[in-house]
């Protein structure tokens, strides 16, 4: 690169992450739950620290008071810890890694026989195996590889994580391999402190009744109550919780996993290969095991030629969403909106737009499982819709109805296209504008 300060790869990052201190803290973009989790913390300690705490280091000990900044520090250091740093986000691939990745899948298959012009798309889920235990590997079609063990995408973050867990709004952020023993400590100590503020608050009420009424206590003590009410309704779900992820813990596994009880069906009796096995061994595993290093490297300089590949994914991605947006336009009432594009619109030919208005109230509303789909050759095809209140048994909503035109498309298609089938859909599909002519797709 010439000229000025080299590019970093955080201002490249394609996930939905809010990075900041040039890449030293990155977190989810919706962080807003995050500051009222640190606003709940940090009151309820105030409150015990300014009217708490001096009558109970007079009347019992100074070490309450102690206890209690030590155990608030703590408790927002893991949650800040856990908060801003990277989870395990796994960057995605490259083009010729993707060009690699896809040929070694296609090794996998068995080998073509008849037909040399077939084309094959690579498959889309591999198998492995950990500990003579068969696990399958999924495609990530939005990082373009296939997960490791134990890896999910997360459509908050739009990033895959290693040893995904599961995206926490409370934190603000994934929770996966490089912070997991965070959040688990925070767990942990925030259910100490909790129980521990609301102790000492039943202590303080106690030692104040003996020398008033329950009345005058109540009248003198109004922060006590504050914080005896905020303790009592919080600590039975943070309880819950930790006791819930104590439990993964020494079963080393994930949320994610245990959700879809990805071992637990096990008939074999194997059970979770990924584990050390034993209780403490587990244990260490997960909360003491050194630190994986970050794989995006957020601070590091970026090609020019990373740099080109960023802008054309964005492009293509913008492409894909404006072609979306075409297929299934936002129902807005009284807005007239265009109708389904033909064959041409996606493959960049003039077209003009047709566009309906939506009903009114008073609207007579036709019945929608009667439309069908005429092409240019006159072939009647079951319409989509139709389909789906087959299948759902479900009455037509207003954004379907009223834009009945949406499936009368009568443009008709080029004549390179193939006809599809019944049971395929009656527009052709966004992928048949990249199909090589005379070659057909087999998994």
């Amino acid at each position: 690169m010439s000229g000025g300060s080299p590019k970093r790869r955080y201002q490249y990052h394609p996930g939905r992450n809010a990075i900041f201190c040039k890449g030293r803290i990155i977190m989810a973009r919706q962080y807003s739950v995050l500051i009222i989790t640190l606003s709940l913390i940090t009151g309820t300690a105030g409150l015990f620290f300014g009217f708490d705490c001096y009558y109970l280091s007079d009347k019992v000990s100074v070490a309450i008071p102690v206890v209690a900044v030590f155990l608030y520090v703590f408790v927002v250091s893991v949650l800040l810890r856990c908060s801003l740093s990277d989870p395990g986000f796994l960057p995605r691939a490259r083009p010729d890694e993707t060009k690699f990745l896809e040929g070694k899948a296609l090794e996998t298959l068995p080998p073509q026989t008849g037909n040399d012009n077939v084309y094959r798309a690579p498959p889309r889920v591999i198998e492995i195996t950990v500990r003579n235990q068969t696990v399958k590997l999924k495609y990530c079609f939005t990082c373009r590889f296939f997960r490791p063990p134990r890896a999910s995408h997360c459509s908050i973050c739009d990033c895959c994580v290693e040893n995904f867990d599961h995206h926490c709004p409370w934190v603000g952020n994934c929770v996966g391999k490089r912070n997991y023993r965070y959040f688990y400590l925070f767990l942990l100590s925030l259910s100490i402190l909790t129980v521990y503020i609301f102790v000492c608050n039943v202590i303080h009420m106690v030692l104040r009744t003996q020398n008033t009424s329950f009345l005058e206590t109540l009248k003198y003590t109004p922060a006590t109550i504050v914080e005896m009410l905020i303790c009592f309704f919080t600590v039975w779900s943070i309880l819950g919780l930790a006791g819930f992820h104590t439990y993964l813990v020494t079963s080393f596994l994930t949320t994610n996993e245990d959700i879809k009880s990805a071992w637990t069906r096990k008939k074999d009796g194997l059970g979770n290969p990924y584990g050390p096995g034993g209780i403490l061994s587990n244990c260490c595993a997960t909360l003491c095991a050194p630190m994986a290093p970050s794989l995006l490297q957020l601070r590091q300089p970026i090609s020019q030629e990373e740099i080109l590949e960023f802008e054309a994914d964005r492009k293509e991605g913008q492409r894909a969403a404006d072609i979306y947006s075409e297929y299934y336009p936002t129902y807005e009432p009284n807005k007239p909106y265009p109708v389904q594009p033909s064959y041409n619109t996606l493959n960049g030919a003039s077209h003009s737009t047709v566009t309906t208005m939506a009903p009114s109230a008073h609207t007579h509303i036709p019945n929608i499982s009667s439309v069908s789909v005429v092409d240019n050759r006159g072939d009647h095809l079951m319409s989509p819709t139709q389909n789906m209140m087959n299948s759902q048994n479900a009455a037509a909503n207003n954004s379907f109805v009223s834009n009945t035109n949406y499936y009368q498309q009568t443009e008709p298609h080029p004549a390179s296209y193939h006809h599809p089938n019944s049971a395929q859909l009656a527009y052709p599909s966004i992928i048949d504008e990249h199909r090589p002519s005379n070659t057909m797709y087999t998994t």
